[in-house]
Parts: C-alpha cells; structure tokens; sequence
C-alpha cells in the first residue's frame, strides 16, 4: 500500500523537488487550504498533504499509552491520535526506485553514495567520476560503505566471494555477470530484485535482474567478508 502511495505522490512531483509526504485520511483539503493562506503551494492527492525536506508518514493509532501525573500511572488511551514516521527525501527516492516500501531504505550511507555517482559516465579502466568502470564501482561502494577492500577486476572479486543464488541475496552482496566470456560484469545487489552497477550503456545505474539482458546472463551472487574476517552489517 505504502508503494502505491509513493508512487502516487511521486507522479506528481516535479524532478528535483526535496519531497516530504504526509498520509492523513483524517484532513480536509478544502478547509485546510481555507484556514492557511500558504497552502496554496501544496496539492493533494487523495488525502496527500506534499511539502519539502523530509517525508511524515502520518498514519491513525487507536490506543497510545498515557501517563497520569498525580499517581504515576501508564494507560492505554483510546483513540485515533496519529503515529508519526519520518523519512528523508532520499530514502522517498529510492523506495520508489526500487518499488519497496520507504520503511525498507535504512542504509543511509549506501544510498548516499549510490546517489552522489548515479549517471557517472562508463569508462573502462576509470575509476573517478570523470568516468568509471563496474569493478571500479564495486570496490569504491564496498570500500566506502562496508570498509571492505576488493581486488580491482569482476574475475578476481568473484574469486573471493562465496558464491550464492538469486534467493539467498542480501543488500550488498555481488552479483556477477558474463557479458563478453566469462566473469566480465558485476554489481552490488540492492533489494527486490534490484541491484547497482556500472554499465556500458547507461552509466551508474540501477537495473533489475529480471531485465531479460541480465537474467540471461546472470552467474551468481557474490558474499564477502570485512577486513575483520566478519560478515558485513545488514
């Protein structure tokens, strides 16, 4: 559901706009543009209040504990008082990229990173953001995210990763590729299917491996370790 309301919100947003989100089916649009004059700014879209910086997932909670000052005592209040989630502009971005719920983009860091190279131009050999090859990718995500040091080519990080399949992926594992003969392609898996990568065509990007390009030639996921010999947090 929280997909559909993204996706919603996100059609009507204009490219580059910080997004923020708030779901509250118990407000009126009409009065609340009526009784706030700086709400001309804002649309709604079934029950959709849209403002900027962050995203507020408003939704109604029907007991809240409450406490009574005079004897020091929690109970249960009955209600509809509204749960707040707040989310940042990133983590709106990529649930809707990813097609996941908003709650599920926890990894900051990562896709902070993945946004500052999003489009970088494909260079094979290079290494900057003035251009950059798959492995080269990999091993500066790996290395920036997970503190991780991987070998420079595809061949050489497949070589010291335990291999694993489709099912058995987790956000940040490889996923190889034979593109051109060979283990000649990799990423860095994502959520839903989804995984992140350098390629030829299109830069850094995010693509699907239900593209039918890459499920056909998909080889296997990749696991690696830390420098502490220690699986990497998740």
């Amino acid at each position: 559901m929280k997909s559909l309301l993204i996706v919603s919100v996100v059609s009507c947003i204009l490219p580059g706009i910080s997004l923020s989100a708030i779901a509250q089916k118990h407000i009126n649009a009409a009065n609340y543009q009526e009784n706030n004059p700086k709400a001309k700014s804002i649309k709604f879209i079934e029950g959709i209040e849209i403002k900027a910086d962050h995203v507020s997932i408003i939704q109604p909670v029907n007991t809240l504990p409450v406490t009574d000052p005079s004897t020091n005592t929690t109970t249960q209040s009955s209600g509809n008082s509204p749960a707040i989630e707040n989310f940042s502009a990133l983590q709106f971005k990529y649930a809707q990229l990813l097609n996941c719920n908003i709650e599920d983009v926890k990894n900051i860091s990562m896709y902070s990173f993945i946004d500052e190279w999003l489009e970088t131009r494909y260079r094979y050999g290079g290494s900057t953001k003035k251009g950059v090859d798959c492995s080269a990718f990999t091993g500066l995500l790996m290395g920036t995210v997970y503190a991780i040091k991987l070998p420079r080519t595809a061949r050489e990080q497949y070589s010291q990763s335990e291999k694993i399949g489709k099912e058995e992926m987790q956000e940040g594992d490889l996923v190889f590729f034979n593109t051109r003969g060979g283990i000649s392609h990799v990423g860095v898996y994502l959520s839903e299917g989804y995984f992140v990568h350098a390629s030829t065509n299109n830069g850094v990007t995010v693509s699907s491996l239900t593209d039918p390009y890459y499920e056909s030639r998909f080889i296997s996921g990749g696991r690696v370790i830390n420098n502490t010999n220690t699986a990497i947090s998740r």
